[in-house]
């Protein structure tokens, strides 16, 4: 029912962002013609500004915009069945229709994004417009590209979608190891953007919601371990959201005060981790969860069970060997051990010299073995590797704290 507090345009900019993937995708499902669907989608939303103001707002916003997107798509199909003589075919009447009765095609069109026919480096930025709605230039800005390339490689993209016909369909059991992976990296890939490059904190955080939403609606359709381990981990870390920035400050885990974290959040976390380990099936993102579930007991306990973690980077590790993985336990290797271990630890992974978190943690423990000067340089060498304003300031903090 239509919300009587919101103006016809709220409540069209309130329906395209929490239905635009939706509609899309249910659009989209019959032809595989993405770019056909949204022009479709968007003169439906043009025409809803010029009529709901003056008629009011339907009862059913989103059905109201899906029949006139399909009268759009009818048009065009017709249009072009006059110039090949090819007969049309009837679509559907979507008059009295119900999206809550109909099977979500967003997980459909997740599955599409991530075909193994489209580039690995486009599958986040396309789920990203596609799913969620995103312009092409705020997606270019966060992947740091100008905005005319990530449009013309966003479009090229869906013409590979609509020429190659890859159809809209979840995959079967069969063939899921294969196709999950990808969708599961592209919603990490938008928790994971450097949303700071878009428009400061606020967006950020609001981007990083939307990471968990798909995570969470994938999980909730998809008997999968690994689809709930990715739940689990984004709600643990966002759980930790509010804590990150005090006054504008940056705080580092170790201080944050866990009084400040998302207690539902983390229960939600925990519920989805639960739900994962069922299946007895342990991926990279299940034990990524663990650990911030560990993280996470801080709030319950008082104190950060060190040698747990050490089992879990442990197993990370072992499964999933990325930078941010090996930093993590030899800063857990310190803790146990002290910090020349785990400066002897960060000392052996490879291809870390332009990797930030490696400079912060090299920086921190020479600063503990009273190693000043050496102590000093790495953190402006860890300054130098960040665009993020609170964390260079609470960098440059830690120097001035130095002894002289």
């Amino acid at each position: 029912m239509a919300r009587e507090d919101l103006t016809a345009k709220a409540r069209a900019e309130e329906v395209a962002r929490a239905s635009y993937g939706r509609l899309l995708a249910l659009l989209a499902a019959r032809t595989g013609d993405i770019p056909g669907a949204e022009d479709a989608l968007g003169d439906a939303f043009v025409q809803a500004l010029t009529s709901w103001p003056v008629g009011g707002v339907p009862d059913n916003p989103e059905g109201w915009l899906i029949t006139v997107a399909r009268n759009r798509q009818r048009d065009r199909a017709k249009s072009a069945a006059v110039r090949t003589s090819e007969p049309l075919e009837e679509p559907p009447v979507f008059d009295e229709i119900d999206l809550d009765a109909i099977p979500d095609k967003r997980l459909e069109l997740m599955f599409v994004c991530a075909h193994p026919a489209i580039d690995p480096g486009i599958r986040t930025p396309l789920m990203l417009q596609t799913v969620l709605g995103f312009e092409a230039e705020q997606i270019a800005r966060a992947f740091a590209m100008p905005a005319s390339t990530m449009a013309q490689r966003l479009v090229r993209a869906k013409r590979r979608i609509r020429d190659a016909r890859i159809p809209f369909v979840v995959p079967t059991v069969r063939d899921m190891p294969a196709r999950l992976p990808g969708v599961l990296e592209a919603i990490y890939g938008a928790y994971a953007i450097d949303w700071l490059l878009v428009s400061g904190d606020e967006v950020r955080e609001s981007l990083s919601a939307e990471a968990l939403y798909l995570a969470s609606t994938l999980a909730s359709l998809l008997d999968e371990p690994e689809a709930a381990g990715l739940a689990a981990l984004l709600a643990l870390s966002l759980a930790r959201a509010p804590a990150r920035t005090v006054d504008g400050r940056y705080v580092p885990l170790d201080e944050q005060d866990p009084a400040l974290w998302d207690a539902e959040l983390i229960a939600a976390g925990e519920r989805w981790l639960r739900h994962a380990s069922r299946a007895d099936r342990l991926g990279r993102f299940q034990l990524e969860a663990a650990i911030q579930s560990v993280h996470c007991a801080r709030a319950r306990t008082g104190d950060t069970d060190w040698a747990a973690l050490l089992v879990l980077y442990d197993a990370l590790v072992a499964l999933a060997p990325t930078l941010g993985a090996q930093v993590s336990r030899a800063v857990t290797l310190a803790r146990i051990d002290g910090p020349n271990t785990g400066l002897a630890t960060l000392d052996a992974i490879e291809g870390a010299d332009r990797f930030q978190p490696v400079w912060a943690a090299r920086a921190h423990l020479l600063a503990e073995l009273g190693n000043t000067d050496a102590a000093a340089r790495a953190y402006a060498k860890a300054i130098s590797l960040t665009t993020e304003p609170g964390l260079r300031e609470y960098l440059r903090a830690r120097i001035d704290e130095l002894p002289g």
